[in-house]
């Protein structure tokens, strides 16, 4: 499979852990459009992934991080964040505020993308993180440990499964 490192977000990824000094592994494979096809191409349990979703909650976007093998849960979302309405962003509004397409979505905010983000409780306990690195077609793995620490989100309960 020929490489190209053209993408930014990919390489912003790439920046970001080398400079924190974080080992991980980058996988090529097929493009992949949902968790279990990822989970799949990685050789991983599902409950490995990182699922990142942009969600408009009230009039701001913000990014949830949560395990692939479970479900964001609007009504404890609401209740913990304090929330009203809440909805996933379009594939326009996704392209627009990321230049990516779903799927495609790591789960990074500041300095990757430019959004609050939120971890869901249960991926904190994982041994391993993997997740879409910018791309259909490469994704990282790392340490469980390493991802909490570079991520830096707001962990919460946001899925169930």
């Amino acid at each position: 499979m020929a490489t190209t490192d053209d993408n930014e977000v990919f390489q912003r990824i790439r920046q970001f852990l080398d400079a924190a000094d974080v080992d991980y592994e980058l996988k090529e494979h097929a493009p992949t459009f949902t968790s279990v096809e990822a989970a799949a191409a990685r050789g991983e349990d599902l409950s490995t992934g990182a699922k990142a979703l942009l969600i408009k909650c009230d009039d701001d976007f913000r990014l949830f991080v949560i395990p692939a093998d479970r479900t964001l849960d609007s009504k404890t979302v609401k209740k913990n964040l304090g929330v009203k309405k809440m909805r996933f962003a379009t594939k326009e509004e996704l392209l627009e505020k990321t230049g990516l397409v779903p799927g495609a979505v790591p789960p990074f905010g500041e300095p990757i993308l430019p959004f609050p983000l939120h971890i869901d409780e249960h991926l904190n306990g994982n041994v391993r993180v993997a997740f879409n690195a910018g791309m259909l077609t490469r994704s990282i793995i790392l340490s469980g440990a390493d991802y909490a620490r570079v991520a830096k989100g707001q962990a919460g309960e946001f899925a169930s499964a």
